[in-house]
């Protein structure tokens, strides 16, 4: 019984089973061609379809240009900046001042407190004028001593009065004299105590050192202001901070091994974070002459040729360019092109030149830095148009579309 239950389950092999039929073949012969085909238009649109890209173009500079021998960053400072407090310490009653408001040297810009000071200028002109009376009538007392002794002195020689009474006379005269010297004096100490005391009026005033810009407002009506730190932070050292615009200058630090491509008076090319399009003709002032051991840098102080833009502010983030002198500049014409444009395979340099709607790769060998820009010495030539950014993906004879 149960090998006549085996028997059928075994397969029988006896006879092929049958294929699919005409009619099938063809379907699957008819899918295949349409799935290699969408493939095939998949590659072609993938690989032939123009890529957009941003294009720069090579350019030259002229023989009497010169190119960038150093490049660095810093900062735009102002020589001349105080920030102004108060020769006393007093309550502030008014300020008159706002951020980026333009004040004149001796312009008010707070006041403080004056009850106190004017009361003691009152009375210091109280007794000056009390000292000026005294003096009056100590020189009207005078002048009678004076005619009482000639007249004791003629009668002594007449021999009318007596000695003593000469001698009375005189001792009178030189009392008052010296009465009348003392009164002087203390007239000249109430006059000093009056402009001690107008001073101490004017010192409730606060006002520019010298003309510039408020980049800050630091205090308060009802506030403490005092010259020195007094009553922890309640207590303000400072109304507002007075910049001097004209004195605007650029800071850098400068590495010790390139310092010797730095003098004096070299021409600079700066370029501001804020206008990375606005190129600012400057010149090196100086070199401090010590080197941060910290850094291993120099700093170099540069001056805008043509200071008072108002676009330049201080604390502003700036790119520098040294440039060459005349003796280092190149003799012909110089090939430049931005540096975005170069793509770094191993130790060689190549770009992307468009030409008829494709892009040829190109080796090329570069020469020094000149900003945002590189020199190149063979490989381009003027005028040729070059990829800028050339995506991964891009190679030699792929299709581009030009931004």
């Amino acid at each position: 019984m149960k090998n006549d239950r085996l028997e059928e389950l075994r397969i029988d092999r006896s006879e092929d089973a049958p294929g699919p039929s005409p009619g099938r073949r063809v379907a699957l012969g008819l899918a295949a061609l349409a799935v290699l085909g969408a493939g095939l238009l998949w590659w072609w649109l993938g690989h032939r379809r123009p890529q957009q890209v941003q294009v720069a173009t090579v350019r030259a500079t002229g023989a009497d240009d010169s190119i960038s021998v150093l490049d660095a960053s810093g900062y735009v400072v102002a020589r001349r900046q105080a920030t102004v407090s108060s020769k006393i310490t007093g309550r502030i009653v008014e300020v008159m001042v706002e951020e980026g408001q333009r004040v004149e040297r001796d312009e008010v810009l707070a006041r403080l407190d004056d009850s106190v000071a004017s009361r003691e200028l009152a009375l210091a002109r109280a007794e000056l004028a009390s000292a000026r009376s005294s003096l009056k009538e100590i020189e009207v007392r005078l002048r009678e001593a004076g005619l009482d002794l000639d007249r004791v002195r003629r009668l002594r020689e007449a021999g009318v009065a007596s000695q003593a009474d000469l001698d009375v006379a005189q001792a009178e005269a030189d009392s008052l004299a010296a009465r009348l010297d003392s009164s002087r004096d203390q007239a000249a100490v109430a006059e000093r105590r009056v402009a001690l005391a107008e001073q101490a009026v004017e010192d409730t005033f606060i006002r520019a050192p010298f003309d510039g810009v408020a980049v800050s407002k630091n205090a308060q009506p009802g506030e403490m202001i005092s010259p020195v730190s007094a009553g922890g932070g309640f207590t303000r050292t400072g109304v507002s901070t007075i910049v001097d615009m004209s004195s605007l200058e650029i800071e850098v630090d400068v590495n010790e091994a390139f310092i010797q491509r730095v003098e004096p008076g070299q021409e600079v090319v700066a370029t501001l974070d804020a206008y990375p399009d606005w190129r600012i003709p400057a010149r090196v002032i100086t070199t401090v002459p010590a080197a941060d051991r910290q850094k291993a840098t120099f700093k170099v102080r540069i001056a805008f040729e043509e200071p008072g833009d108002p676009r330049i502010l201080p604390d502003m983030g700036v790119k520098v360019s040294f440039r060459a002198e005349s003796g280092q500049a190149q003799s012909g014409p110089t090939l430049l092109v931005t540096r975005k444009a170069v793509r770094r395979e191993g130790d060689a340099a190549v770009v992307f030149v468009v030409h008829e709607g494709t892009v040829e790769r190109r080796a090329v060998t570069l020469g020094q830095d000149s900003g945002d820009d590189v020199e190149v010495r063979a490989g381009l030539r003027e005028g040729d148009t070059v990829v800028v950014s050339p995506p991964e993906g891009l190679t030699d004879g792929d299709a581009v579309d030009p931004e």
